[in-house]
């Protein structure tokens, strides 16, 4: 049996200055009224979130709004290794298929970001010559530093477990990087530039000129948001910029070690794009 245009994704390589970049296109159905590129999570955060992508995706496209899935640099299908990404040209990536996109719609286009994906999302915002038409954001990483600790942390509890030593700490990891050492962390190699990228990416620098979907998923109903996004909400609130933060209830699926979906964040989404942004 076919499926609908809009559950079917086009695949294809999107051709940008730094290679190929692999791309799955979910055509809006009818009218289009929204067009989005998704941008992944982190290393293996984003092979855990792909199911909850290509639902939302689908989703999205039934609703008349088109969705660009892209893989980064050295991400998923795209040419490249991860270990010789960097940020900067995760940034360019983004670039190029905003541009794919609002060529083929005819409209300017929105990001939707899940994690680090929300932060490269921010970012690009917040330097493009016209804004992004919106941010969709899940469960933002809103300060790269504090990201990179944790993902530091893989490394060192992966020398325990092994029966090594710490490497001595976070720090030791840091300065390895600075001297210009990769590092193989969890399966990924962490290069200096990329690190470095990451590490100085700060959500709170300037609030995006544009509206603001902020979706956080929370184990339990009634849980506080937590402080970090309180502040950056707030101090993007304070520069002007227009934050609508939800919660939701559902699990944390791009850590999850088996594949599991968040139904109530897929509906928060549908519902808080229902009708298009001025």
């Amino acid at each position: 049996m076919d499926l609908p245009a809009h559950a079917r994704a086009d695949a294809f390589f999107l051709d940008t200055p730094d290679g190929a970049r692999f791309c799955l296109f979910h055509a809006p159905a009818g009218p289009c009224r929204g067009a989005l590129v998704y941008i992944h999570p982190f290393a293996e955060e984003m092979n855990r979130s792909r199911r909850m992508a290509a639902l939302q995706a689908r989703a999205l496209a039934a609703q008349g709004i088109g969705v660009l899935l892209l893989d980064l640099h050295g991400c998923g299908d795209s040419a490249g290794d991860f270990g010789d990404a960097s940020w900067d040209g995760w940034l360019r990536d983004i670039a190029c298929a905003r541009a794919w996109i609002e060529q083929r719609l005819q409209r300017t286009a929105g990001l939707w970001g899940l994690r680090v994906g929300a932060l490269l999302a921010v970012l690009h915002a917040q330097k493009a010559s016209v804004a992004p038409q919106r941010l969709l954001l899940w469960q933002p990483v809103t300060n790269g530093s504090g990201y990179l600790n944790g993902f530091l942390r893989l490394r060192l509890a992966g020398e325990l477990l092994a029966g090594g030593s710490d490497s001595g700490g976070t720090e030791a990891l840091r300065e390895a990087l600075g001297a210009g050492e990769s590092l193989e962390i969890a399966g990924y190699t962490l290069n200096p530039q990329l690190a470095a990228g990451l590490d100085a990416a700060d959500a709170r620098a300037l609030g995006p000129r544009c509206p603001i979907h902020w979706l956080e998923v929370a184990a339990a109903a009634g849980r506080p948001l937590p402080p970090a996004a309180v502040r950056v909400a707030d101090t993007w609130r304070l520069q002007g910029s227009r934050v609508d933060v939800q919660q939701v209830v559902g699990p944390q699926f791009w850590s999850a070690p088996e594949t599991v979906d968040c139904p109530a964040l897929l509906a928060a989404t549908l519902a808080c794009l229902e009708t298009p942004d001025a």
